[in-house]
């Protein structure tokens, strides 16, 4: 008997089917199905998953979809060629475009007069009406089944001949289906809570919502034998053979609008490339650059990338146009085209170039290049893309979100009964650190217990929820750009967002494919930079761009070389801030290292410390070949970069560079995927046969392996740098500037606005407070002594304040001079946005002190019919506030303080207890015992630290850095995760000026801070 199953949902039917597209496949191949047939609720998300898996086991794949018709019946719709393919994929975008986000709507009209190309099931559950089944019939004449699925229920004789009686009135032929929602019946449960989840109640009150067994999973043949009369599972064969198209024939063409008339794309490719080499080169393009573009060019028109270069370039274009700043990285970095064209500032004269990682001849797929614009303004560019392709030719890529373990831990917590108590502390209990699998001790620490029947189903159930996909959200930037209609390649969806539109694949089912995806990414830093510049130019009285910052300068490098970079792109980390002082940059090329040596990939590689000996030159640099030398030279002798890899490969152990390219596409997956044991033969014998010891050979696929953890390419790490020195120069000379570009660029970055403040100050920059007769919505700068300028802080800090309110304001002051509190309200001013004005001591001009400022902004009363007159009130003695109570104020409505540091007010406290500010931990021997105390910034728990916590305290004096090793922070997870000012009790160990303090004992002195409010920024 043979069978092929034809109505299959999976995860990706949100909340509805509860197995991912690979396990059908591979249960489906297991039970020896002819083939099956993907058929998500309208919707091709899940299907290029299943193409894959398909692909490697052998097993025909049909890609369908089900339809629940408005006031009509459900139909599955099932591709028999590429024509129809394309317009299942319109139906389904049809039906998606015309309903928000999550929803659809399809009525029978929308199936036109048949969908050519395509074949119909008619579900016979729930009975269609027979009218529409007489429509649907006529439609699709010759290409319409009624699909019959029975389930083991007590009424199966009668629903099948209720079906063959309604076939025969209609003229269908009957078949066999399954409408599986599940691979094996054990996730019946999941299928339970997951209807529970999605209809919003406990699975015990669901009811008629739930599926009376578990028989909607793929089940053997034997079994479907005793429900079905053989003709109907015959039947299914003979759909399935009509069905021959696959996804591998999907073919993108590249829009072409972008060449002029009567040129050819690689001729004005060529064109604009030698326009781009005259301003880059204005004395001569190097022979070495000259090379690398013919040879790039040669490769470009042969694999017919030509457009998708012109398109880069336009986009480029149109921002560079609107003074939007904006560059490329990542592997397009190591094209001489993308330098020519400005797409990419990295300069192949000063870099070693590896093409191949770009665009292979071998590979032949299309090349990848990203973008990153200013993160305010990109949707400018997002909306220049839509308005100039519309929106039937662009849309972006998605993004799978899928359950992570809080998220699992809540949802199926309320699925399963537990009150909202309940589920939060069982939410709560797990940190971000912990992984994908529940710990028990976390649940008993929160109360519960995992021997009882209800909470070991949570865990169980949690376990299998993490990872399934909850909805599609969109992509931080890939967009699709298509030839023709884009819908008839991906179906197309609205976004939560207004005015965008997402297809129903994300990145990776791209790559699978094939397919070409530009990525238009938002960076804070550009944004950060371009007001900076604009400020210095205001400053300097004449324009000031990127290129006018002079470099290599010294002490630019001199502030990096002490860590000096709160703030600074890339290297504000705790982590970086260790590394800078043994790394000391004094070049360029060494940022391009810094930037990428702090990365799992070295670290787990085990590069970072022989780098670092053979830097400070405790350790000789050797190389087994010369060869290998003009690999690893500038990185002495250890590979740093995944390109070094690849030319190590190519070089040392014969790989062709396709070859090579496939060995970096393993080390990327190969964690998940495992796959590195064929190159890590190859890899060995090849650098046997040409000499190389085996020891040197495993130690170089060692680090390769280090690389599956998220190694660093030298390109990208260039582009970077780049951004590294500006942002590190502008905080060099330009402080003020750089400080206010910050502020007004939140949120980004490792650092919250009050220690942006407080490092400013340290640097000698003047901070004036909000004022509600100076302040702007953004911070500005103002004149200050001798010469320099101060920064102004601006209403954005005022928490709650609104853009009307900075509307109003402006008018305001504009038009007449404010002197009072009533100047403002009579202005239009909202109460709510007086009141914001008043907590975060904005009216201290108008009313002197908060509590006189909270005074008259309770007295205010709008003008209304009844009010005849006004009652004068005599103003009352009120105190000022407190130091304390104003610092507290401060942080509610700013987040900040120009006041003194909190710590600086408990240190008379924290000196009985023996705790030293974070200068005098400074000061300290290495391996002396201490003790030090501050306000957590944030917490890090990094993958490569095998459970080591690193945090970062502030007192009034700067910062402390401490290392909390994994068996203390299991000790005493509540005082590590819950406090907001801490002590610890610890040893210092110094290496040179990087100090840490090696935590033995944590003490949670938060109640000392009273009402006072503050946060960290955690990070895995």
């Amino acid at each position: 008997m043979a069978y092929a199953e034809l109505h299959c949902l999976s995860n990706f039917t949100f909340l509805r089917g509860a197995s991912h597209p690979e396990e059908l496949v591979a249960r489906a191949h297991e039970l020896g199905y002819t083939a099956l047939a993907l058929t998500d609720e309208c919707s091709f998300a899940g299907i290029v998953r299943a193409h894959v898996a398909a692909k490697e086991c052998g097993l025909k794949l049909i890609v369908g979809s089900e339809i629940r018709l408005v006031e009509g019946p459900h139909v599955v719709l099932l591709a028999t060629d590429r024509a129809g393919y394309g317009k299942l994929s319109a139906i389904i975008t049809h039906g998606r475009r015309s309903a928000a986000k999550g929803n659809y709507k399809l009525a029978l009209g929308d199936l036109g007069d048949g969908v050519p190309g395509c074949l119909v099931l008619l579900l016979a559950d729930p009975p269609p009406a027979l009218e529409d089944a007489r429509t649907i019939a006529a439609r699709f004449a010759g290409r319409a089944w009624l699909a019959v699925e029975l389930f083991r229920s007590p009424d199966d004789t009668e629903r099948l001949a209720a079906a063959s009686e309604l076939a025969t009135a209609v003229g269908l032929p009957l078949m066999a289906a399954g409408d599986v929602h599940m691979h094996v019946a054990e996730r019946r449960p999941m299928q339970d809570a997951l209807t529970a989840i999605r209809i919003g109640v406990p699975v015990f009150d669901a009811g008629n919502a739930l599926h009376p067994n578990a028989e909607r999973h793929l089940r053997g043949q034997s079994d479907l034998a005793q429900l079905y009369p053989q003709p109907l599972l015959d039947a299914t064969l003979a759909v399935a053979a009509r069905c021959t198209f696959s996804l591998d024939e999907l073919r993108y063409e590249y829009p072409e609008e972008l060449v002029p008339p009567g040129e050819t794309a690689i001729g004005h490719l060529r064109s604009l490339t030698e326009a781009g080499l005259q301003r880059r080169f204005p004395y001569g393009t190097p022979d070495k650059v000259r090379a690398q573009v013919e040879y790039e060019l040669a490769l470009i028109e042969e694999l017919r990338y030509e457009p998708y270069f012109l398109t880069v370039h336009d986009i480029v274009r149109f921002a560079r146009s609107r003074g939007i700043l904006c560059q490329g990285r990542g592997s397009a970095a190591n094209s001489a085209v993308c330098y020519a064209l400005g797409i990419t500032e990295v300069n192949p004269a000063c870099i070693d170039m590896l093409f191949e990682r770009f665009i292979s001849r071998e590979r032949n797929e299309p090349p990848d290049i990203d973008v990153d614009f200013e993160h305010e303004r990109r949707e400018e560019v997002i909306q220049y893309l839509y308005a100039k392709y519309g929106r039937d030719r662009a849309a972006l890529a998605a993004t799978v979100i899928s359950y992570r373990p809080r998220s699992a831990m809540r949802d199926v917590g309320k699925a399963l009964g537990f009150d909202l108590e309940q589920v939060d502390r069982l939410a709560k209990s797990m940190a971000w650190w912990d992984g994908r699998k529940i710990k028990l001790e976390r649940l008993v620490e929160a109360g519960f217990d995992p021997a009882t029947r209800k909470v070991a189903l949570l865990i169980r159930l949690v376990d299998e929820l993490v990872g399934f996909p909850r909805h599609l959200s969109q992509h931080v930037g890939g967009f699709v750009i298509a030839r023709g209609q884009l819908s008839q390649l991906v179906p197309i969806e609205n976004a939560a967002m207004p005015e965008r539109t997402i297809i129903q694949w994300d990145k990776d089912d791209l790559g699978a494919l094939g397919l070409l995806k530009i990525d238009v990414l938002a960076l804070g830093m550009l944004s950060a930079i371009r007001r900076a510049l604009d400020l210095v130019s205001v400053k300097r009285g004449r324009p000031f761009a990127m290129s006018d910052i002079p470099s290599e300068d010294p002490a630019v490098y001199d502030m990096i070389g002490h860590a000096d970079t709160v703030g600074v792109f890339q290297i504000e980390s705790r982590a970086q801030m260790a590394m800078l002082p043994r790394m000391k940059p004094r070049r360029f090329y060494d940022l391009v290292i810094e930037v990428a040596i702090v990365r799992p990939g070295p670290i787990q590689g085990g590069m970072v410390h022989p780098y670092l000996r053979r830097r400070e030159q405790v350790e000789p640099v050797t190389y087994p070949s010369e060869e290998v030398r003009g690999v690893l030279e500038r990185t002495l002798g250890v590979p740093i970069f995944q390109e070094q890899a690849m030319q190590l490969a190519v070089v040392a152990a014969g790989f062709t560079p396709g070859e090579a390219d496939r060995l970096r596409r393993s080390m990327a997956a190969w964690r998940r995927k495992g796959g590195l044991e064929a190159f890590e033969r190859r890899l060995i014998e090849g650098m046997r046969e040409r000499g190389y010891q085996e020891d040197f050979a495993r130690q170089i696929f060692m680090q390769i392996q280090g690389f599956g953890e998220y190694g660093f390419p030298e390109s990208h790490a260039a582009s970077f740098a780049l951004l590294v020195y500006v942002s590190a120069w502008l905080k060099c000379y330009e402080p003020a500037a750089f400080a206010c570009a910050l502020l007004n660029s939140q949120p980004m970055g490792f650092y919250a606005p009050s220690q942006i403040v407080q490092d400013a100050r340290r640097h000698g920059v003047e901070v004036r407070p909000v004022d509600v007769l100076e302040s702007e919505w953004d911070c500005t700068l103002e004149a200050g002594d001798g010469g320099q300028s101060a920064l102004r802080l601006g209403l954005r800090q005022v928490k709650g304040f609104s853009l009307e309110g900075v509307t109003y304001l402006t008018v305001a002051r504009a038009r007449i001079p404010i002197a009072s509190v009533d100047d403002l309200a009579r202005c239009g001013i909202d109460p709510r946005d007086l009141k914001c004005l008043a907590a975060a001591g904005a009216l201290a001009r108008l009313s002197g002190h908060r509590r006189l400022a909270y005074w008259e902004v309770a007295g205010i009363e709008r003008a209304t019919p009844l009010v005849m007159g006004r009652v004068e009130e005599s103003q009352p003695e009120l105190f000022p506030l407190t130091e304390g109570q104003d610092l507290v104020a401060d942080y509610a409505s700013l987040g900040l303080s120009l006041g003194r540091h909190p710590l600086a007010l408990l240190r008379g406290c924290l000196q009985r207890e023996r705790i030293v500010t974070a200068t005098e931990l400074g000061c300290l021997p290495h391996g002396r015992l201490a003790r030090a105390a501050g306000l957590v910034l944030n917490r890090q728990r990094p993958g490569t630290a095998s459970g080591v916590t690193f945090l970062t305290l502030e007192d009034e004096t700067g910062h402390v850095n401490v290392v909390v090793w994994r068996d203390l922070a299991e000790r005493q997870r509540r005082e590590l995760l819950g406090a907001r000012l801490l002590a610890v009790y610890g040893m210092l160990e110094r290496h040179g000026e990087v100090a840490h303090l090696i935590a033995g004992h944590l003490r949670d002195l938060t109640p000392l801070l009273g009402n006072l409010v503050t946060h960290s920024r955690d990070f895995h």
